[in-house]
C-alpha cells in the first residue's frame, strides 16, 4: 500500500470519529503533502534519507510551524504502523525539520508588565453591556481558546471550587455549539476567586451564555480583536501583530516564568500530550530554558564546595557546660 492512502486509512480509523472539521483539514493537507512528494512509495519502502528529502523538499517552502505539525502527525502514523507490525523501522525519528524562515512567525505574547498593564486598564473600563474586554481578561487567566470561550455558560463555573469546566466551542457562523477542537480540549481549569468575582458582573444580565453583550448576542473573533487594538492603544503598547490568540501564547509564558511545569501547562491548555505543547511553544521554552540555565550553571557550581564544618559535642564536653 502506498504510504499516503495508509496515513489517510489510519486517520479514518484513529483519528476522525474524534476531531474537529479544523483538524481533519490539517490532516487532510497534510496527505496532499505526502501525496505530492512521496506519491505512490509504498510503505515499506520509505526509509528515513527518502522521508528527510520529503521533508527538505516541503519545508523550503513551508513555516516552521506547518512543516513541524505534519512531521507530528506522520510520525504518530508511523508509530502505529510499526506496532501493528506493517513496518519495523521508525524512518520519522531522527529527522531534521527544513522550513522557511521567512514564513515562520515568531509567537507574540506580552511582558510581564504589560500583560499587568492591560489587565489594570481592563480593570478600570469594564462595562458589563460590552463583554469584550471580559472575555480578553479570561484568556490571559485561563489560556482558553477564544472558542472555548465563547461557548461558555454559567453551568460550566464552579464558584466553589472555583474551576471553569471547558466541554464545547462555539460556531461564530451558525451562532451554536460545537464539539471542542477534540477530546483533550475538554478539561477542568482552575482560576482565582478574583477572576470569578468579575464574572459575576455578568451574570445579573446574562442567564445562559456567560458574554451574550447587550446586543444579545456573543462576540466575534473581529469584534473581541478590535477591542484588544484598542486597548493596547490605550496601554501604549506597541505590538500590530498580536491578537487574541496570542493572548494564549501569554499565559503560558507567564506561567513558564513563574516556574510552573511544562506537562501542568499541556493539561491546562488541553493538549493531548506533552509534545505537542513542546512543538507550539518551542520558542518560548527556548527561551525561559536560556535563563534556567544559569540558575543550573550556579546551583552546579555548588557542587564540590566544602560546606561549614558541623560542631561536633561529645557527652564529657555537654557535663562540662552542665
Amino acid at each position: 500500500m502506498p504510504f499516503t492512502e495508509y496515513f489517510w486509512n489510519w486517520f479514518e480509523i484513529y483519528k476522525e470519529p474524534s476531531v474537529s472539521d479544523r483538524t481533519k483539514l490539517t490532516y487532510k493537507q497534510a496527505y496532499n503533502a505526502l501525496n505530492s512528494h512521496l506519491g505512490k512509495t509504498a510503505i515499506e519502502n520509505i526509509d528515513c534519507r527518502k522521508y528527510q528529502m520529503f521533508i527538505t523538499n516541503y519545508g523550503k517552502h513551508h513555516a516552521k510551524s506547518t512543516v513541524s505539525k505534519y512531521n507530528s502527525l506522520i510520525h504518530a502514523c508511523v508509530k502505529d504502523a510499526i506496532y501493528d507490525g506493517v513496518i519495523s523501522k521508525d524512518f520519522v525519528q531522527n529527522t531534521s525539520l527544513v522550513f522557511n524562515k521567512k514564513k515562520t512567525r515568531i509567537i507574540d505574547y506580552l511582558s510581564i508588565d504589560e500583560m499587568n498593564h492591560l489587565v489594570d486598564h481592563i480593570f478600570k473600563t469594564k462595562n458589563a453591556n460590552f463583554t469584550s474586554k471580559y472575555m480578553i481578561l479570561l484568556a490571559i487567566y485561563t489560556g482558553a481558546r477564544l472558542g472555548e470561550l465563547q461557548a461558555l455558560t454559567w453551568k460550566d463555573i464552579n464558584f466553589n471550587f472555583r474551576t471553569i469546566s471547558i466541554t464545547k466551542s462555539w460556531h461564530e457562523g451558525l451562532q451554536e455549539f460545537k464539539d471542542t477542537k477534540n477530546e483533550s480540549s475538554k478539561r477542568v481549569i482552575r482560576v482565582n476567586e478574583s477572576m470569578l468575582n468579575v464574572l459575576k458582573e455578568l451574570k445579573v444580565k446574562n442567564k445562559n451564555l456567560i458574554f451574550k453583550n447587550q446586543y444579545n448576542t456573543v462576540p466575534t473573533s473581529s469584534a473581541v480583536n478590535k477591542t484588544l487594538r484598542e486597548c493596547l492603544k490605550a496601554c501604549e503598547i506597541d505590538k500590530p501583530s498580536l491578537h487574541f490568540h496570542s493572548l494564549r501564547h501569554t499565559h503560558v509564558a507567564f506561567l513558564l516564568s513563574k516556574g510552573i511545569d511544562l506537562y501542568i501547562i499541556s493539561k491546562r491548555l488541553g493538549h493531548s500530550d506533552i509534545s505537542t505543547t513542546s512543538r507550539v511553544y518551542s520558542y518560548l521554552i527556548d527561551e525561559y530554558r536560556m535563563k534556567s540555565d544559569n540558575k543550573i550553571e550556579s546551583i552546579l557550581s555548588t557542587i564540590g564546595t566544602p560546606s561549614a564544618p558541623k560542631v561536633h559535642q561529645t557527652f564529657e564536653s555537654i557535663r562540662k557546660i552542665t
